[in-house]
């Protein structure tokens, strides 16, 4: 796994300063990433959390504090040649209290940090990767006993395969011939169950995401036309924000703003998801997994939005370098099932169908 982040994924270089963050429970990859970076004569860093920092910061900090953007991540983020997540998790439900207001204002003080990582990766100064060291709490999420879901990760990442980059450069090559299609093409229009929306994308790129940025990946995407979403959609799977879920979401757009948004479970924090800022309500991303390796859901974003047969829309800021102008402090991303009376349609034509690429 390790060596597949710092030779495929981030290509670490000799003199690279290299930023590193995990929990204390991600030690063993996070070290093992450490030692691989050495080798190569690069400048690791290290920052790891411990178990209760993020509740004892919403517990007790005052208003002042969860808007407090910090200067020393944001040095990180301008001056690292790469920069690691390796998500460990101890407990996921620990946000579950947490006052949704308390996350929309820390999500707005951090809003520069990422829209600064974001300009700096899209310039080429930046290269980042997130991913994942398997915990118990992420197994027990994903309803597996901790061994099946260590072999579900390393599986989803080719890290068993005697030579994941032959397998990454394979995925590669089914996501760009996708990407060229759509490249062509104007007008995107999603029909499933209780979902009928249409999407204009002239002018728009579609990135093909083949384990540069995410890891796992698998997913072909780009940001539609601001104002042009008009129709419905009904997730299927439950929107995960820190921890906490947004179950049965059903939004409904107006020339490309939300106009009616509910929630089975978790519909106060979609409101407040939806009121972050104004480009909250609308679309900066909609995606298509590409990654027929991963076939569950596991309540963990990074696997869930690459699943093959599946879509997601994000709701918020654009990603840069797909010629998105949406700004928002989110990047809420939604997944919706489409093995099941699931088609797209691209100006017309049918070239999507049951999770199914027909191109």
């Amino acid at each position: 796994m390790a060596q597949t982040l710092v030779d495929y994924c981030t290509r670490v270089k000799e003199d690279d300063k290299v930023w590193i963050r995990s929990t204390t429970l991600g030690t063993p990859l996070v070290e093992a990433v450490y030692k691989a970076c050495i080798i190569r004569g690069a400048h690791p860093e290290v920052i790891l959390r411990t178990d209760n920092m993020e509740n004892l910061s919403y517990q007790h900090a005052q208003d002042h504090q969860l808007e407090y953007t910090s200067p020393f991540t944001t040095y990180f983020v301008e001056h690292a040649d790469v920069m690691m997540t390796i998500l460990a998790d101890f407990n996921l439900k620990r946000l579950t209290t947490v006052d949704p207001q308390k996350v929309v204002k820390r999500s707005k003080a951090e809003h520069i940090i990422n829209a600064t990582a974001s300009k700096r990766a899209y310039e080429g100064a930046l290269q980042w990767i997130l991913t994942v060291y398997p915990t118990h709490a992420m197994a027990q999420e994903a309803s597996m006993s901790f061994l099946e879901y260590q072999d579900f990760v390393y599986s989803a990442c080719f890290a068993d395969r005697s030579n994941p980059t032959v397998e990454w450069q394979k995925l590669s090559l089914t996501g760009r011939k996708i990407a060229y299609y759509l490249n062509k093409k104007t007008m995107l229009h999603i029909v499933g169950e209780d979902t009928d929306l249409r999407l204009k994308i002239l002018g728009r790129r579609w990135i093909n995401a083949d384990g540069h940025r995410n890891f796992p990946s698998g997913e072909v995407f780009t940001s539609p036309i601001e104002d042009s979403a008009e129709g419905t959609i009904r997730f299927t799977f439950p929107g995960i924000h820190r921890g906490k879920e947004v179950a049965g979401i059903v939004l409904t757009f107006e020339k490309g703003k939300v106009v009616k948004a509910s929630a089975d479970k978790g519909d106060d924090l979609l409101q407040e998801m939806l009121n972050t800022d104004e480009g909250a309500k609308r679309i900066g991303e909609v995606a298509l997994g590409t990654n027929y390796g991963i076939t569950r859901f596991t309540k963990n974003i990074l696997f869930d939005e690459k699943i093959g047969g599946t879509i997601h829309v994000a709701l918020g800021r654009s990603i840069l370098g797909t010629r998105g102008r949406n700004n928002s402090a989110i990047h809420w991303d939604l997944v919706k099932d489409m093995r099941t009376e699931g088609r797209i349609y691209a100006d017309g034509e049918l070239f999507y169908e049951n999770g199914t690429f027909l191109i």
